[in-house]
C-alpha cells in the first residue's frame, strides 16, 4: 500500500519543497506561535474595529492555537506514528464548532458568517505558518485583511438592498409610514 502522509514517508521519499515543515526545536516553534498570533491579531483588528464578537483576541488565539498543535506534530521527537496531517483535521474540526457558535439566527435573519469565516480563516493561517509557510501565511492574511475591510463598503454602495433578499421582505416602494 502506498504510503501517502508526509509522517509516514521515509526521508529520501519526501519532496524538497517540504523541507519547510521540520521544527529544529522548541525556539523554532516558538516563532512560528508567535508570528500566527501576529497575523491572527491582523485579522482581529478589522473584526474589532467593526464590534463584531469575535475580535484581537479571539482570532489571536485561535490562530496561536491551531499553529501551536499543528506544530506539535511535527516535533521531531514524537515517534513516527505522530501523523501531522490528522492533527490538522481536527483542528478543522473544533474551529468548525467555533465558527458555528458565532453565527446566530434571529428570525429569518442570519448573523456572523463573516464572522465564522474569519474564525476559519484565521485558524487556517495559524496552520500554515505551523507547517512552516509563512509566506503564503502572510500573503494571505494581506488578502483577507483588504477583503473585510475593502468589500464593506463596496457591498454597501453597490447592493444598497441587500438586506431586501427574500421574497416576503418588502420592498422600499412598498413600505408605508
Amino acid at each position: 500500500m502506498p504510503r501517502t502522509s508526509p509522517a509516514a514517508r521515509r526521508p529520501e521519499e519526501v519532496p524538497a519543497e517540504a523541507d519547510n515543515t521540520q521544527l529544529t526545536g522548541e525556539l523554532d516553534l516558538a516563532l512560528r506561535v508567535s508570528v500566527a498570533l501576529l497575523l491572527g491579531l491582523c485579522i482581529g483588528a478589522e473584526r474589532e474595529f467593526r464590534g463584531h464578537p469575535a475580535g484581537l483576541r479571539t482570532l489571536a488565539l485561535i490562530s496561536a492555537g491551531s499553529c501551536m498543535f499543528t506544530g506539535l506534530g511535527l516535533i521531531p521527537d514524537f515517534p513516527r506514528s505522530v501523523d501531522p496531517t490528522r492533527i490538522a483535521a481536527q483542528v478543522v474540526t473544533g474551529v468548525g464548532f467555533l465558527g458555528a457558535g458565532s453565527i446566530l439566527r434571529q428570525g429569518e435573519l442570519v448573523r456572523g458568517l463573516t464572522t465564522a469565516a474569519s474564525i476559519w480563516v484565521a485558524a487556517s493561517l495559524g496552520m500554515a505558518v505551523g507547517f512552516g509557510y509563512y509566506a503564503l501565511a502572510v500573503f494571505v492574511t494581506l488578502v483577507v485583511v483588504l477583503v473585510l475591510f475593502a468589500l464593506k463598503p463596496v457591498e454597501e454602495r453597490i447592493f444598497r438592498r441587500r438586506g431586501h433578499r427574500r421574497e416576503t421582505d418588502q420592498q422600499q416602494d412598498e413600505i408605508h409610514p
